[in-house]
């Protein structure tokens, strides 16, 4: 392998399963320390692409560089940065989004126009909570993009005007709680797959699908009836749930299985979202041969409270949804025997 001339800059391979492993760098100062400071020109698919774009920036080092930025190299850029902000949540919903916006991904920035970012939406066949997301995804991209000079701030606005109210999910099932004859097949058939005591679990706390999948079994107080959840998609999401007296059982089967999370695969490793739904839970609704999605079963939790006639701030405690009114300050503190006898109402 040729070794580049002194002040060209330098290739070289990023470990790990990367869409671009290829790096193009090139030293533009030095720090008080002796450190370099390099200009991080791309990341490519192999190695001979990388060494153009370190030639064409070697002719052009300020045009070429923006020039050359990819719709995938600034999700790189903006997600290494943004990534150390956020709950594990908000990771897994903007990847979705992302991979949603593949037709995208060889574009460069400077290429992309609103039309094209609309035309993602619209085609991709998502139902409005995931277009929400990639207007989201696309606005705080741009922000990045505008900060870092590769687009110009009235680019950035033109965002805003992208429309998600045009769903196209072909597949898109309504969430819908679990009937009362549903539950009781669950309780029925719980043996028969561990997997539909996660259901259960969810059904009888309320709790969102990626918070149960996060939780450690640090968090869970199984002798008081009580776990913390402490990432959540809101403020209100953060909160002591009460655990029903009915699925203690399957706590303490999951609490004694070797894994410092709550809910492990059948390895005993912590499940990511995708997995668990397409090996885990689909595997178990078919057993019941049930069509519902995790999220139903915080819809069926609220639905069970509402007709046990538990006071909707309690329930909105319980589930961590936000108050909607002042009065909602006087549950601020609520007490966990409140809730614990709320739960086990149902």
């Amino acid at each position: 392998m040729l070794k580049l001339p002194n002040g060209y800059g330098s290739v070289y391979k990023l470990t790990g399963n990367r869409r671009n492993p290829w790096c193009a760098r090139k030293t533009t100062g030095w720090k008080d320390n002796g450190q370099p400071i390099y200009t991080f020109i791309g990341y490519y698919p192999t190695r001979q692409e990388a060494l153009t774009a370190l030639s064409d920036y070697n002719k052009d080092p300020y045009d070429l560089q923006i020039c050359n930025v990819t719709f995938g190299d600034l999700f790189e850029r903006w997600s290494k940065e943004h990534y150390q902000k956020i709950s594990h949540s908000g990771k897994v919903a903007y990847n979705a989004a992302y991979r949603s916006c593949e037709r995208l991904y060889n574009m460069k920035v400077t290429d992309i126009h609103l039309d094209h970012l609309q035309r993602c939406m619209d085609e991709s066949g998502k139902n409005s909570p995931t277009l929400k997301t990639m207007k989201n995804l696309f606005g705080l991209m741009w922000d990045y993009a505008v900060i870092h000079e590769m687009v110009t701030p009235d680019k950035r606005e033109l965002i805003r005007h992208l429309d998600t109210s045009k769903p196209g999910n072909p597949n898109k099932m309504n969430r819908q709680p679990f009937s009362q004859k549903e539950l009781d097949l669950l309780w029925k058939m719980k043996d028969s797959n561990i997997y539909l005591t996660v259901a259960l679990i969810m059904i009888y706390t309320g709790v969102r699908v990626g918070e149960l999948l996060d939780l450690r079994k640090e968090d869970v107080h199984l002798d008081d009836r009580w776990f913390y959840v402490r990432e959540a998609k809101t403020v209100s999401g953060i909160r002591e749930v009460p655990i029903a007296e009915k699925i203690v059982p399957f706590m303490q089967y999951w609490i004694d299985r070797p894994c410092e999370y709550l809910i492990c695969s059948q390895a005993d490793a912590q499940l990511p979202y995708y997995t668990f739904r397409d090996t885990y839970w689909n595997a178990a609704m078919d057993i019941v041969s049930m069509d519902h999605r995790p999220h139903d079963t915080r819809h069926t939790c609220i639905s069970l409270l509402t007709a046990a006639g538990v006071d909707q701030r309690i329930i909105r405690k319980i589930v961590g949804h936000k108050g909607q009114g002042v009065t909602e300050t006087v549950y601020t503190h609520l007490e966990l025997p409140v809730k614990l006898e709320a739960i086990n109402k149902i």
